[in-house]
């Protein structure tokens, strides 16, 4: 009886961990899920800009222009700002030939009562060629995770929800048929006892 006691409480303890590490891996994807999804959703109902979550949008460094301050393969986070919260040494983000650039602002002028913004990047010699206009920037630079570029891309992709949601149905399934087994086994272990007693 003492071993059979012992077996069931180191399967109660199994049990209890696995549905531990299940809660957590269903805290970090569903709001990875959650994330994807909403980008998915925004860049088919508007595909000519850049889909954010909540104001925030997330670029992937891919040249040195703006080293040491940010790195090649870092990923940043920039906010919408209204324009007048965008001044002189703020770093943007913002599409340049249809391509999305993120440089410092190193200058502001006034053209046909039209701000302007000269950009530059920290490891540059020479001032971006176009200045741009507050319709051009996707956002105010936040903050940076280093080297963190590939993840992000991972996590952007149409791939990787996919896959995502896949892991969740199968853990949810497997959860479920889990439940199940320890409900028979409950039910099994009261019924001996029961009889046991009637012995």
């Amino acid at each position: 009886m003492y071993k059979i006691n012992k077996v069931q409480k180191q399967s109660e303890r199994i049990e209890t961990i696995g549905r531990v590490i299940s809660s957590l891996i269903y805290i970090i994807l569903i709001p990875i899920i959650v994330f994807n999804f909403t980008l998915i959703i925004k860049s088919f109902i508007n595909p000519e800009k850049t889909p954010d979550f909540f104001g925030f949008k997330s670029f992937v460094i891919v040249s040195g222009s703006m080293e040491p301050t940010i790195l090649k393969g870092d990923a940043i986070l920039v906010r919408e700002v209204p324009e007048e919260d965008i001044k002189i040494n703020d770093i943007i983000s913002f599409v340049q030939d249809g391509t999305n650039v993120t440089h410092r602002i190193i200058a502001v002028t006034e053209e046909d009562g039209v701000k302007k913004y000269t950009t530059k990047g920290d490891n540059n010699n020479a001032e971006d060629r176009e200045k741009i206009t507050y319709e051009q920037i996707e956002g105010k630079y936040q903050f940076k995770i280093n080297q963190f570029g590939i993840v992000v891309n991972l996590i952007k992709s149409k791939f990787t929800l996919i896959l995502l949601i896949l892991i969740i149905i199968l853990m949810y399934t497997h959860n479920r048929r889990s439940e199940q087994k320890r409900e028979i086994r409950k039910q099994k272990k009261e019924n001996y006892e029961k009889t046991d007693r009637l012995q």
